[in-house]
């Protein structure tokens, strides 16, 4: 009962969140620890289930715990190979096959201590564990509430639509990454001009990026011209070339938003597995913008989330590295003590 009362307590707290700021990642942590407790309480009350219902819960839970860890290591290394041979060998690339290989290292060492019963190694075991249980919590908690926040409706009241850059092919060309920004883009432009009233002007579509080192020309115009040539209206884009970040994207078009319609909201568009961590940057700087994402190939997904989740991770570097530590502390502690 009282694993249910707390699950309600953090659902409350979830819901006020998501009322006050769908764009927090504190709503993920709510939700994560009522559905954390909803599981709690629904396991402890198992005694009063039906007869062969709790014995096919714990035969599936220890086949999870047993099998879940080994079934995902192996997918990310598949997946993590895939992506070295589809998209190169940058570090960026590498995040799911090294998760996967770091899974497996775990594993591994886990077995070591329990082969030797090194009391080191159990000790070494068991902080890792505690660690990667925290932090697993929180990917969960990301990736859960992420799925969410891509399934909004597009709102009503926006007059802007701003289309983040993500780099040019050979320095001129718009990727397929950023075409599907940009024909989602369109489709959210052209959803929200389909709503205005005769006395509500047209909305307009910023295009934001700037020009790399590497590149001949902003991304922005690159961008531009890509709507210009399948038929998109040119009066109705504007170009914000100064940014070479999505921190600075969202400044950048905040002021050109601010300049021609000021108060005015937006609807920023990026892909789907950027779309949550763009929204936190939104709201850090001070944009009043939903941000939905585009369909990003299924191979691509594992590493560019991971990659999301550790700079989340690290935008609340004090507290996460703070309770990291601690838990590292607690089990050095319990390790000794025995």
């Amino acid at each position: 009962m009282i694993a249910f009362v707390v699950a309600t307590v953090f659902l409350l707290l979830f819901g006020v969140g998501v009322l006050r700021d769908r764009r927090r990642f504190g709503n993920a942590v709510y939700l994560g620890l009522a559905v954390t407790f909803l599981g709690i309480g629904l396991l402890a009350g198992i005694e009063d289930a039906p007869p062969g219902v709790a014995e096919t819960v714990m035969v599936l839970l220890l086949l999870v715990v047993a099998l879940g860890p080994l079934v995902l290591a192996g997918l990310l290394c598949a997946n993590g190979v895939k992506m070295v041979r589809k998209e190169g060998r940058r570090p960026a690339n590498l995040l799911s096959l090294l998760a996967g290989l770091g899974i497996l290292g775990v594993m591994g060492l886990a077995a070591s201590a329990v082969v030797t019963r090194s009391v080191v190694l159990a000790l070494i075991v068991g902080t890792t564990l505690l660690v990667l249980g925290y932090v697993s919590f929180l990917f969960v908690c990301f990736v859960g509430y992420a799925f969410l926040y891509g399934r909004m409706r597009v709102r009503r009241d926006a007059d802007f639509v701003v289309v983040l850059g993500s780099g040019l092919i050979g320095g001129s060309r718009v990727s397929p990454l950023l075409a599907s920004r940009l024909d989602r883009g369109r489709q959210v432009y052209e959803l929200l001009a389909a709503r205005r009233g005769p006395d509500r002007p047209a909305p307009v579509l910023v295009t934001s990026g700037g020009q790399g080192p590497d590149e001949r020309l902003p991304e922005s115009h690159a961008m531009a011209d890509y709507l210009v040539e399948r038929g998109f209206p040119a009066d109705a884009v504007v170009r914000e070339d100064r940014s070479r970040t999505t921190e600075e994207n969202l400044l950048f078009s905040r002021e050109l938003m601010e300049r021609d319609r000021p108060g005015s909201a937006c609807v920023v568009v990026t892909n789907n597995f950027h779309a949550f961590r763009a929204a936190l940057m939104a709201r850090r700087a001070g944009v009043d913008g939903q941000v939905v994402g585009s369909p990003t190939a299924a191979y691509f997904w594992p590493s560019a989330t991971i990659r999301e989740f550790v700079a989340v991770f690290l935008q609340y570097k004090v507290v996460n590295l703070g309770i990291c530590l601690t838990l590292i502390a607690l089990g050095v502690v319990a390790g000794l003590a025995r």
